[in-house]
């Protein structure tokens, strides 16, 4: 196994937690999603997204919904449901488990 397929792995879990993070910040469509990847080291581009957005939303964490554009046609925006709510909070319980239990070992 070489790094990218290892880097691969690592992220396919932690993508479906932080776009339900991003959306709990407020509903967003799927390139404004990716801008805040972006701003981070995480690679997610549109071949990559729309299957975990579609996987989210037919889970029921999440729904879209239209809005018209000024600026070309309309948009597909996506907001985090309460379901979702519920299951970001019990991720971000795992997460801090995991996390935690990762850095001890990674320290000793």
């Amino acid at each position: 196994m070489n790094i990218e397929n290892a880097k691969t792995q690592m992220l396919k879990g932690i993508f479906e937690f932080c776009i339900l993070s991003s959306l709990a910040q407020g509903d967003k469509y799927a390139s404004e999603i990716i801008d805040d990847f972006s701003k981070t080291k995480l690679d997610l581009v549109e071949g990559t997204i729309y299957p975990i957005l579609t996987r989210l939303k037919n889970s029921e964490y999440l729904s879209y919904y239209w809005q018209e554009s000024n600026s070309g046609p309309p948009r597909k925006y996506f907001k985090i449901t309460e379901k979702g709510v519920s299951f970001l909070f019990e991720l971000n319980q795992l997460w801090h488990d995991i996390s935690l239990s990762v850095n001890q070992l990674i320290k000793s």
